[in-house]
């Protein structure tokens, strides 16, 4: 099935990591909906999140915890909030989109630009704090 997201855990594309273990990796979304929007995925390549097995599944949603709380020390925000899409690439993927109204979760949003060097300062002050 090899996605995006299974070249980006080989390391065949860079990308702006948050946090990894052997089993999950959590990268800022290049084309945020929000600044400081993360994506979390599993190793494991799997389309659609309800087939993953059980234990499998609370893992991911477990690390997306310790992620979004790293993630709301650094954006301020009311909440982070959740989304699982899974129409654009197919591999299982929770979004974590710093929010202050309903409307900050909107896809359709004119997507936020940083640049490099604001993308990879945003990822360590993430790290910092996970």
């Amino acid at each position: 099935m090899s996605t995006i997201f299974s070249k980006i855990i080989k390391g065949e594309i860079p990308c702006y990591k948050v946090a990894e273990t052997p089993d999950f990796l959590a990268f800022l979304d290049v084309s945020p909906v929000k600044r400081g929007h993360v994506l979390v995925i599993p190793k494991k390549e799997i389309d659609y999140i309800f087939d993953m097995e059980d234990n499998d599944l609370a893992a991911l949603h477990l690390f997306a915890k310790k992620i979004a709380l790293g993630l709301k020390k650094v954006i301020p925000c009311k909440k982070i909030g959740v989304a699982v899409v899974g129409l654009e690439v197919p591999h299982t993927h929770i979004h974590l989109i710093p929010m202050n109204e309903i409307g900050d979760m909107n896809f359709a949003n004119p997507r936020v630009q940083l640049s490099k060097e604001e993308f990879l300062s945003l990822a360590e002050e993430i790290k910092k704090n996970i």
